[in-house]
């Protein structure tokens, strides 16, 4: 076994060990934080959605209300992350608190692995009832149930809008209708069932990712609102080749739009679908209130990462612009939550698995590599992070995007691609000020005023690649678009 594999299995074992220490199936789930009960867990996720498609985000026209009245009952985070804007890698980040490069999930076929630890497999172990419904988008060959689950509802493949035939507990059954209402209809009944324990839900939905198709009440209800291309499509001169050179592919803006050919129409149909999940979400919550669980409810809602709408002449997500790694996340539980509050620290898609545990169990989920952002309301002084690595880690580089490592500060960015940074214009490093520019317009990799921060910010992320295990700072590259660039270090 190479020493690299040895490193990172001997990594899991521990992490799966210290994860499970003390935790034995059936384990009482009584007397979490003083009120009687551990908590109940509902986390609502979508696909794709960008952290400012909520109206309490500060949206143009996209009305949330039942989002909104979460976010009004609880906390909204403005700045949450996901640490690869990838979906299956992002989503297992969720699950097991661990970057991509150390749960080696780094695409859209990879399953999670039977015996990662994750939040679900360890609240079920401490008693609780569990649930997934929805879409899965790990391994999606295979649509049986995963480990950790006591009912699933999930199909094979990216499911579709209208129609999904769903593996529900080993029955497969085809869901005629629209896909989010289905969802909605199979997780209402879940929580509506009688039961003498806690329990914790996932619901994934399909939207909002592509082909966008609304449902028919929502289908037309943006036509008369003006889309143009966002201002940043005329400043990329300054950004790296690759950037300029997708302009007219599938994932840039003057291509064929995912099939869809007009601009404006992507972008509405992008929006639309949100307006169902929106519904569902009120759904949801009207089914834990009439259960009278609403209030003993860790209610979380995020997305699995962002979505380019044109910004910098490019669609999709996977590069490190703010638009693709940039999500909405709410939390509601009183009980924690005592006063509505908009948190600005920056949170990590890896902070939902040790947050989860932490709240539901009064302990840690040692081995996991985020934070508990318990900590942030219980008023407790609380050292949190300035600082986060980004990685896009393809087992190629994709076709339109190379692969990527970075670091984000509360007010600097700098983008670095192992394979190819200072070597090429088409690979050239970012380095963006974003209080000054937060649209990431002006590129000051060749600035010498910013030559001191780019130093610092290059040693930041050479520490952030050592501490999280990420190190030698290598990446699989394609030999087609890359056969005549050596691997290459930070520079």
């Amino acid at each position: 076994m190479k020493r690299r594999e040895f490193l990172r299995s001997t990594l899991a074992a521990a992490s799966a060990s210290a994860l499970f220490s003390g935790c034995r199936s059936g384990a009482a789930v009584r007397g979490s934080a003083g009120e009687g009960r551990r908590p109940n867990v509902v986390v609502v996720i979508t696909d794709d959605q960008r952290w400012d498609c909520l109206s309490c985000a500060g949206h143009p026209f996209l009305k949330t209300p039942n989002l909104d009245r979460l976010a009004a009952e609880g906390a909204r985070f403005a700045n949450a992350f996901v640490t690869t804007s990838l979906c299956s890698p992002s989503r297992a980040s969720m699950l097991s608190g661990l970057y991509a490069h150390t749960h080696r999930i780094i695409n859209n076929f990879t399953d999670y692995p039977s015996s990662l630890p994750s939040y679900p497999v360890r609240l079920h172990d401490l008693g609780y009832e569990t649930a997934y419904i929805g879409k899965w988008h790990m391994g999606e060959q295979s649509d049986e149930k995963r480990p950790g689950f006591d009912y699933w509802a999930s199909h094979k493949g990216q499911g579709k809008y209208f129609d999904t035939t769903f593996n529900i507990n080993g029955e497969r059954k085809l869901l005629k209708g629209y896909y989010t209402h289905r969802v909605t209809d199979l997780a209402v009944d879940w929580i509506k069932r009688p039961r003498g324990r806690p329990f914790c839900l996932i619901v994934g939905h399909k939207a909002a990712h592509t082909d966008f198709q609304p449902e028919p009440k929502y289908a037309h209800v943006f036509d008369d609102v003006e889309i143009k291309p966002p201002s940043t499509i005329d400043n990329i001169d300054d950004k790296p080749k690759w950037v300029r050179d997708r302009l007219e592919t599938w994932h840039g803006v003057k291509g064929p739009l995912f099939g869809i050919k007009d601009y404006a129409t992507f972008v509405r149909r992008y929006l639309a679908t949100l307006l169902s999940v929106d519904d569902s979400v009120g759904a949801l919550y009207a089914a834990l209130k009439e259960t009278g669980e609403l209030d003993n409810t860790l209610f979380i809602f995020t997305s699995d990462n962002g979505f380019l709408l044109g910004e910098h002449g490019m669609t999709d997500k996977r590069t490190m612009n703010e638009e693709s790694i940039r999500v909405p996340f709410i939390v509601r539980y009183p009980r924690l939550i005592r006063e509505p509050r908009v948190v600005e620290e920056m949170v990590l898609n890896i902070d939902m698995a040790p947050s989860i545990v932490d709240i539901c169990t009064d302990g840690k989920l040692p081995g996991v590599q985020g934070l508990s952002w318990k900590s942030l309301f219980t008023g407790e002084p609380v050292k949190w992070r300035t600082s986060w690595l980004y990685e896009y880690n393809y087992e190629k580089e994709f076709p339109y995007t190379p692969n990527v490592r970075g670091v984000r500060t509360d007010e600097w960015k700098y983008v670095h691609y192992p394979n190819g940074t200072g070597l090429t214009d088409t690979y050239k490093a970012e380095l963006y000020n974003l209080k000054a520019d937060p649209l990431e317009t002006h590129n000051l990799i060749d600035d010498p005023s910013a030559a001191k921060k780019l130093e610092e910010l290059k040693n930041e992320l050479r520490r952030l690649l050592a501490e999280t295990g990420a190190l030698p700072d290598r990446m699989p590259r394609n030999p087609v678009i890359r056969k005549e660039l050596p691997e290459e270090s930070i520079r």
